[in-house]
């Protein structure tokens, strides 16, 4: 498995899929299973609303409505919880020159491959340097310094706030984003002439590819993620926007350094948890889904 050896004997992976449902109700319900058949697991009111929790609670219904163990969630989390520790001091021991060499590696896989070239319109995230992020930057200038007329719409990332909840603003230039916390750049609510950047989620045309990061991924398509919960929640709501108002599913490409694919069945997985449909490492391309496959056609 290379660099990370993690959990070689775990067993526990549940289903890997997404609740059709909106968070309100999700937890609406999470609340009658737990009250009927584990009332002592319910969380305070002073805590509910943390992103932790709420993950926890929107894991512990499947897609039958049926509560899960919570022990088993509980398991899940702690094997999550270890495996993160992992990847991060394998990330932080990554030397900087094969860093820099896999960066370029997988942006030049991005930008030449064809399922890219043909998106229309895409939401990827501005790699940051604190969190050991595979690098994006030629990525957006390839986007951004198209010409106008043949330029893609592209949608980055601004995080509201400490439930989980996150943007994905357009933005033109470079210069529309602004450093936050850890040095992170987002893109600021209004341009320069003080309107609003335009929200993908209230976009008249879909986005067609979305690219992710995380922390660790397998060739199966489960992705671990930082444990706050933004992707899985955003990816979660664009789906069933799509599937509202009848448009194409995006592509969701993951962006992983070599020491960042796991073996597949380490990564434990909850309901909540938004599979990809495809990867790009230093090694190449790695199709996952369906929809993946017949973009590489």
């Amino acid at each position: 498995m290379g660099a990370i050896d993690c959990y070689p004997n775990s067993k526990l992976k549940l289903q890997s899929m997404f609740l059709h449902r909106k968070s309100t109700n999700l937890i609406s319900k999470a609340k009658e299973v737990a009250l009927v058949a584990h009332p002592h697991v319910m969380p305070s009111p002073t805590i509910r609303s943390s992103a932790a929790n709420l993950t926890r609670t929107m894991a512990a219904i499947n897609k039958d409505g049926i509560g899960v163990d919570p022990h088993e969630l509980d398991a899940i989390f702690e094997q999550k919880r270890s495996l993160r520790s992992k990847v991060r001091k394998a990330l932080k021991n990554m030397d900087p020159i094969l860093r820099s060499q896999e960066d370029n590696a997988i942006e030049n896989i991005v930008v030449e491959s064809s399922w890219f070239k043909a998106s229309k319109s895409l939401c990827a995230y501005v790699s940051s340097p604190a969190l050991l992020e595979v690098g994006t930057s030629r990525i957006i200038s390839e986007v951004l310094s198209s010409s106008a007329k043949e330029r893609k719409k592209l949608y980055v990332p601004r995080v509201e706030d400490r439930n989980s909840n996150m943007k994905m603003l357009m933005i033109s230039s470079v210069k529309d984003l602004i450093e936050k916390s850890m040095n992170i750049l987002e893109p600021a609510l209004v341009d320069s002439d003080g309107n609003q950047r335009e929200d993908v989620m209230q976009a008249s045309d879909p986005g067609d590819l979305f690219i992710v990061p995380g922390l660790a991924f397998d060739k199966s398509g489960s992705r671990l993620g930082r444990s706050g919960g933004y992707y899985d929640l955003f990816l979660k709501n664009y789906q069933e926007l799509t599937k509202k108002k009848r448009w194409k599913q995006p592509l969701l490409v993951a962006l992983s350094y070599s020491v960042q694919i796991i073996e597949d069945g380490v990564i434990p997985v909850t309901p909540f948890d938004i599979p990809m449909d495809a990867l790009v490492s230093p090694a190449g391309f790695i199709p996952i889904s369906g929809a993946a496959l017949r973009r590489c056609e």
